[in-house]
């Protein structure tokens, strides 16, 4: 079966649920009212999704799954930038949710109301940062844990600050918005284009006429760093 089935067919349970949520509310919806409304028996839905909160976060189960492997596989083909892998599989997990903004943007109103969902979902950012992090540790040897944990803490909360953006609001929001504010971070980790990271005793030798401006000689520097 191709991929679009599975996803769809899960899309229309999530949606359906959402539905019943906001109708109403989360603890009065039982899984029995969740498979009927979309012709599935209980023990098919258990079997599917476990619970009806398993529901809202089945995207994160099915996007966390996927990113390990993608991960993994470019550990095994050692990845010239790790750092760039990362923030990549991140623009994908933001890209899944872009792409169905509308369920989206109803699924994070239904978590907003209920708290157990709210500390689920605490939960599994920081299983996003937690994979990021032994990613990195595992692709580059010899890293400051501290900076893999920086790093990764500072990525995911990027994507959650550019990603709640699209489900607080009613347009769409580029991905360029990401992978720009992406590119800033990078840089103040000192991680240039080709992976390699700028030491913290690094000395940096520039020449300049003495008649050029302060602010183009500034210009020049940071374009170059």
């Amino acid at each position: 079966m191709s991929e679009a089935g599975p996803t769809t067919a899960r899309n229309t349970v999530v949606a359906a649920a959402l539905d019943l949520f906001a109708a109403q509310g989360f603890e009065a919806t039982s899984v029995e009212q969740i498979a009927q409304a979309v012709g599935m028996s209980r023990s098919t839905f258990f079997r599917q999704f476990g619970g009806k909160d398993d529901v809202v976060f089945s995207d994160h189960d099915l996007l966390l799954a996927q990113l390990r492997a993608v991960l993994r596989d470019a550990d095994a083909t050692a990845a010239e930038n790790p750092w760039a892998t990362v923030c990549a599989a991140s623009v994908g997990v933001f890209r899944h949710f872009a792409a169905e903004p509308e369920l989206a943007r109803r699924r994070y109103a239904v978590v907003r109301q209920v708290p157990t969902l709210r500390e689920r979902e605490i939960v599994t950012v920081f299983q996003y940062e937690r994979l990021f992090d032994e990613y990195l540790r595992a692709a580059l040897p010899g890293l400051d844990p501290i900076d893999a944990v920086a790093f990764s803490a500072a990525l995911t909360a990027v994507h959650n600050h550019v990603l709640r953006r699209l489900l607080r609001g009613t347009e769409d929001i580029a991905e360029s918005v990401l992978t720009d504010a992406y590119e800033v971070l990078l840089h103040r980790f000192g991680v240039h284009p080709d992976g390699e990271r700028t030491r913290s005793d690094d000395v940096v030798v520039a020449v300049f006429p003495r008649r050029m401006p302060t602010a183009e000689v500034a210009r020049r520097l940071r374009d170059s760093l």
